[in-house]
């Protein structure tokens, strides 16, 4: 791929645009169950404005995640471009000059800051420790912890409790069983993306010493696990057909029977570049998973 170095195109590749739906999934149901909820209040209690900011902060932190990743991973020569089987990167591919990367993480990083201050004004102090808290692990993820195995753990957190616990305190100053519950099946799902792609990685992971946790319990172990992680997820929303939400419980599986129409590919496949597919079905996956979740909240 011909691409002219610090170009448009190039900022457009680096900040992975795909992985984007991991960032808006987690959101769009927290705002599909504020909304639920909100309507039982007296008066309009759902606030678009923190919606919004809260959306536009997952987007930018996602796109921060990326640059230091891409720049992270160079330094550390852990992006081979002979090795790497995974989608080509911006440093690597000499696309993004090695300065101007630095100054893209600073300026995402401070953007992400000011986007998210104006939500303390809707959800008090504690949202300074939470942004802080997706600050710095934004960092150690890529640094340190990925390394540690700690990754897919990091992925329920921030791609699930957080974004989707805060998005509904923002609105109604509260957390919910339900919405607890739905929380860490949408960060199960999201972790389905990290499992695939480290999944393809092992090989190399394990010559660079980067000890996830594909690498720890094996391919074996691991392959099964990302079709469990889609199982449990979609069981997990027996709490909402124990509140009557019917259609909150029954569309996801729809996006089940893709996940697993995925998870045989990955079998077939086993090894190699051809795995990116499954990568961006996955990515497909997560979207279709948060849009019939949300639906069915709503319905």
């Amino acid at each position: 791929m011909e691409v002219q170095k610090n170009s448009l195109k190039a900022w457009i590749l680096a900040a992975r645009p795909k992985t984007l739906t991991g960032a808006a999934v987690p959101v769009m149901i927290g705002l599909a169950l504020a909304w639920k909820d909100a309507s039982q209040y007296v008066g309009d209690v759902f606030n678009w404005v923190p919606a919004v900011l809260c959306l536009l902060f997952a987007f930018i932190m996602q796109i921060d995640a990326n640059f230091i990743n891409d720049f992270i991973d160079y330094a550390k020569g852990t992006d081979d471009r002979e090795t790497r089987l995974g989608p080509e990167r911006a440093c690597t591919q000499g696309w993004v000059s090695i300065e101007r990367m630095k100054h893209a993480i600073a300026l995402t990083t401070v953007l992400a800051c000011l986007v998210g201050l104006p939500l303390i004004w809707f959800g008090g102090l504690e949202m300074v420790l939470v942004g802080l808290l997706c600050v710095v692990f934004c960092f150690l993820y890529t640094t340190h912890l990925s390394y540690l195995g700690l990754g897919d753990v990091l992925v329920l957190v921030f791609f699930g409790l957080i974004p989707v616990c805060i998005t509904y305190y923002i609105q109604l100053h509260t957390v919910t069983l339900e919405v607890l519950i739905a929380s860490l099946a949408c960060g199960l799902v999201i972790d389905g993306l990290l499992l695939v792609n480290n999944f393809r990685d092992r090989d190399t992971d394990l010559q660079a010493g980067k000890n996830t946790l594909v690498v720890r319990i094996g391919e074996r172990a691991a392959i099964w696990l990302y079709l469990l992680v889609g199982i449990i997820a979609c069981l997990s929303g027996v709490v909402f057909a124990l509140n009557g939400l019917w259609w909150a419980f029954g569309l996801p599986f729809l996006y089940l029977l893709l996940h697993v129409f995925t998870f045989l590919k990955m079998k077939r496949i086993w090894k190699g570049r051809e795995l990116n597919k499954c990568l961006g079905e996955t990515a497909r996956n997560i979207f279709i998973y948060g849009l019939l979740l949300s639906v069915g909240i709503l319905l």
